[in-house]
């Protein structure tokens, strides 16, 4: 028996298309083809979802995301290379939520780059940061982060990637530095 033998995930590609929630893109490929019976070989891509906020000229997309959309924290190391090299890249600020409500397409999430929605639970807090391009060069905060609301109001998120998994959450602080425990660390989109 020959097993399948596939190469490492390339990196991420950048979103499809700009300025809407959509997906990006890893691959990998097949360097030995199974035989003799052995076990088929794995997906050779996967996708993850993700917001661009610049246009394909440069330009900045000008629509306000609500809900607030969040991703796991991993997303933003990528997203900090790519603002670092155009010389766009803003200090940001972090935001703890006190998790309310969770839908349970959140416990529901088979893909590896959905593994990060199963660490969600009621009444856990969270940590989510606020990077270039998420905030907004105008309002210098990310839509959906709660600047403004009421204290102990409820406000909506959705994970970005699975649409059954989104919440409730309430604002506890907005924290300048970021120090956020990976687990439970996210990004706003």
């Amino acid at each position: 028996v020959i097993p399948c033998v596939v190469s490492q995930w390339s990196a991420w590609s950048g979103c499809a298309e700009p300025c809407k929630t959509t997906y990006r893109v890893r691959t990998r490929h097949i360097i030995q083809e199974p035989r003799n019976g052995a076990e088929a070989c794995p997906a050779l891509e996967e996708r993850a979802g993700c917001v661009e906020y610049w246009t394909r000229q440069g330009t900045e997309c000008k629509q306000s995301l609500i809900p607030a959309l969040i991703t796991t924290g991993g997303f933003g190391k990528a997203r900090k290379k790519r603002a670092a090299a155009d010389g766009k890249e803003r200090a940001g600020y972090c935001v703890e939520f006190q998790l309310v409500a969770i839908t349970p397409g959140c416990l529901h999430s088979h893909h590896s780059y959905t593994h990060w929605m199963r660490y969600l639970r009621e009444g856990h807090t969270v940590c989510v940061e606020c990077q270039h391009p998420a905030l907004d060069s105008q309002s210098q905060h990310c839509s959906g982060d709660g600047t403004g609301s009421r204290k102990n109001q409820l406000l909506h998120w959705q994970a970005v990637g699975n649409p059954r998994c989104k919440g409730t959450w309430r604002r506890i602080r907005r924290l300048d530095t970021c120090s956020c425990p990976s687990v439970h660390s996210f990004l706003f989109i």
